[in-house]
């Protein structure tokens, strides 16, 4: 699987930006998808979390009910919709893909610069 993470950018606080994730391959269905981010000398940290089928999420405690994850299998594609956007929120966002317990694939990231 190969992914490519695009949507990042400059927002203002308070705003909101959506993240894409395109993958590669016929599997992709199969595979648990996640966000995770970087911040600026900071370790890389889990954002979300969705299930092959969609039916399960699970988010960052610093995130919830302001990021929600969603995924379409017909079109290999993952996003997280990011609103009430802060500085704290300021990254390089990393979409992931597994099918056990390790995360198997990381795309390149994309930057997501959140001014106050």
């Amino acid at each position: 699987v190969q992914l490519q993470a695009s949507g990042g950018g400059l927002v203002q606080a308070g705003g909101s930006l959506r993240l894409s994730c395109a993958a590669s391959g016929r599997t992709f269905s199969r595979y648990t998808m996640g966000w995770f981010r970087q911040a600026p000398g900071k370790d890389r940290a889990f954002v979300a979390t969705i299930t092959w089928g969609g039916g399960s999420t699970s988010y960052a405690d610093g995130v919830k009910g302001r990021f929600t994850i969603s995924r379409d299998n017909a079109k290999n594609m993952v996003y997280l919709q990011m609103n009430n956007l802060n500085p704290e929120d300021t990254a390089v966002y990393y979409c992931a893909a597994k099918l056990g317990a390790i995360w198997d694939y990381w795309g390149q990231g994309t930057l997501v610069t959140v001014s106050s």
